[in-house]
């Protein structure tokens, strides 16, 4: 297998970097590269089963390379550059003993693939659903995980969104810091174990996109320094402190490490595409932009099966939805969080922080469904600036729908779930707009039985560091008036206390005693898919209008199977007998007939109510989402 294949430049030289980064088995021999543009001497160490110590050659595009016989795969080994070290392997596969640790050798021809026939996935009619491996099982391992996969196959989502598994420091870890980005994380479980879960979730149908960091490494075990100085900015600053050095001295091995990154994770383990994190920190000033050469080197790689791009990019660049040949990206989906914002409004009345351009109202969520981002350009408080640019003419599954993920539930007090602190009625009906409306939703894991376990952030760093790490999100957290003070921020847990971790694992008991709230997303699910007007995710062909300041109105136009029409109400009951809005108007000879209520009694619900009485009068009950489809006059209720 090669890792990656494509010429990039050195020092203006336009050379290959070789077949492989790492240390890889092949012909069965070891083969060791390692990119140290400025070192003089590089030697690898071979720490077990028998220890040795061997120069590696130093070749023109400032790789170090050795061939060795009888080193099996299991091997140990670390690398030290100009004497100094030994520091573990920058493109390690395996890290045992965690990042400070030796590397270990592995062999990725030893797995059987039974996926052949896995010609991957393309956005149009995916549901993505987010997993942290660490808190999603009570084992926290991919084989765990991967008993897991037949009951999401038979929720209804098609694509899992695993979140960063990179090797990083601790025991626990939501995964933004990882520093060894070829190494699965060692809690996890071994290569082949991930090779496992994703080749079960192609068994089962199921895509499998990995979160991947770009824009920064974590504050601890980072080794690159010690190979090349040139691998972070002199001059670019994220959030995290010094941003990546893709258009800077030398830049132009920096960029190969990356790219070859991310074609190793779909040459090796399969893995469907990416979801790429805060791409608005991947500072990169040269062309083609490094997330272009990116995208379209990982698409060879990934030949014959097709694969996707989801970037989270906090200002909402529509125009990085573009092909790269019409200045864009080439990415194939953003989230939008314009769409949580303002539901989260609606179903909580708090605008405090970051919220605070939102009102909630059912002109924002409408607005949201028909043209995505609610900011493209103009000016956004928050910030004191301009947000966002115009959505080019891409389809609606361009943008992730969703009403909680990782970052919204962890990153929010004490990490508790939005569906804990809404109305439940509300909530439904929410969750009833998102999963019927056209663009791609995604669920966090346990949302789909309502689970109490909050998501904490959790990070297992040294003593020095992990208090610094807690102030942090105590500093974090202030930018809410109600958790900046000295009661509330005494309550914000430490990142490093084992119990912050394990009280964030999902409880898989909840999926029982919950199943009405499991009977609600796996029945809004099949609608989606089956329903042969919903399913096409067709914007052109849907309308909408505000019925009331909290409630809305959603209309499919078919001339084929009939048309939809979905209501949305988020307030209080609607006894209006007769609105002044033509989209509620039944085609000639027809009437509403339901299908689908979020008040049914199998979703918690307290009865669901036709709002169509005779004569076609309107009652719409309180905080409910009802769907109908157009029929004869006669028609009666066709059951979801």
């Amino acid at each position: 297998m090669t890792v990656y294949a494509g010429p990039i430049l050195l020092d203006g030289d336009p050379r290959v970097l070789g077949e492989s980064l790492g240390a890889v088995l092949r012909d069965g021999q070891a083969h060791f590269r390692v990119w140290a543009p400025r070192a003089r001497s590089v030697d690898v160490v071979i720490k077990s089963p028998t220890p040795m110590t061997r120069a590696l050659q130093r070749q023109p595009d400032g790789c170090f390379t050795a061939s060795l016989a009888d080193v099996p795969a299991g091997a140990l080994y670390m690398y030290s550059v100009d004497g100094e070290g030994p520091y573990p392997d920058p493109c390690s596969r395996f890290q045992p003993d965690g990042p400070h640790g030796s590397s270990m050798l592995v062999d990725p021809s030893g797995y059987g693939w039974t996926d052949g026939s896995w010609r991957g996935v393309q956005m149009q009619g995916q549901v993505v659903y987010e997993i942290h491996i660490g808190a999603f099982t009570a084992e926290g391992t991919f084989d765990a995980a991967c008993k897991r996969l037949a009951y999401l196959q038979e929720l209804g989502v098609t694509v899992l969104e695993v979140l960063p598994i990179a090797e990083c420091p601790g025991r626990w870890n939501w995964g933004y810091d990882g520093v060894q980005l070829y190494a699965p994380y060692h809690m996890y479980g071994p290569p082949d174990a991930l090779r496992r879960f994703v080749d079960r979730a192609h068994q089962l149908g199921l895509a499998v996109i990995l979160d991947v960091v770009y824009n920064h490494l974590g504050p601890d075990g980072n080794y690159l320094q010690c190979f090349s100085p040139c691998y972070f900015s002199k001059d670019n600053r994220t959030d995290w402190g010094e941003g990546l050095n893709f258009d800077g001295e030398e830049s132009a091995g920096v960029r190969e490490f990356f790219i070859a990154n991310a074609c190793y994770w779909i040459d090796e383990f399969h893995f469907d595409g990416f979801r790429l994190d805060a791409t608005q920190s991947i500072l990169d000033s040269s062309e083609p932009h490094i997330l272009a050469e990116l995208i379209t080197r990982a698409r060879k790689q990934a030949l014959p099966r097709s694969i996707i791009f989801i970037a989270e990019n906090e200002p909402q660049r529509g125009e990085h939805l573009l092909p790269a040949a019409a200045g864009g990206l080439g990415l194939d989906a953003m989230w939008n969080d314009d769409f949580h914002h303002s539901a989260r409004v609606a179903l909580t009345g708090s605008r405090d922080g970051y919220y605070c351009d939102y009102s909630g109202r059912s002109q924002e969520l409408l607005s949201a469904i028909k043209r995505g981002f609610l900011f493209q350009g103009q000016y956004y408080s928050w910030q004191k600036q301009p947000r966002g640019s115009p959505l080019p003419d891409v389809p609606a599954w361009a943008c992730v729908h969703f009403i909680q993920n990782h970052d919204q539930v962890g990153n929010t007090f004490i990490g508790d779930r939005l569906h804990l602190i809404a109305m439940p009625a509300r909530y439904r009906a929410l969750t009833a707009l998102m999963l019927l409306g056209p663009q791609t939703p995604l669920l966090f894991m346990g949302q789909e039985f309502l689970s109490s376990r909050r998501f904490m952030f959790f990070a297992d760093h040294g003593a020095e560091l992990g208090a610094a790490v807690h102030a942090g999100r105590k500093e974090f957290m202030s930018q809410f008036r109600a958790y900046a003070g000295e009661s509330s921020q005494a309550l914000l847990r430490d990142p490093a206390d084992e119990s912050t971790f394990l009280e964030s694992k999902l409880d898989w008991s909840e999926a029982e005693s919950n199943s009405h709230a499991l009977q609600l997303h796996r029945s809004l699910l099949q609608l989606r898919a089956a329903d042969p007007v919903i399913s096409r995710q067709c914007v052109e062909s849907l309308d909408g209008a505000t019925l009331s300041e909290h409630s809305l109105v959603l209309r499919w136009f078919d001339d084929i199977d009939a048309d939809r029409l979905l209501i949305v109400n988020l307030s209080t009951e609607i006894d209006a007998r007769s609105f002044a809005e033509p989209l509620l108007a039944p085609r000639m000879g027809q009437s509403w007939s339901m299908l689908w209520s979020s008040e049914e009694a199998r979703f918690g619900g307290s009865g669901a109510i036709n709002p169509v009485g005779e004569k076609q009068q309107w009652r719409i009950a309180g905080n409910c989402a009802v769907l109908l489809r157009c029929c004869e006059a006669s028609g009666t209720r066709v059951d979801a």
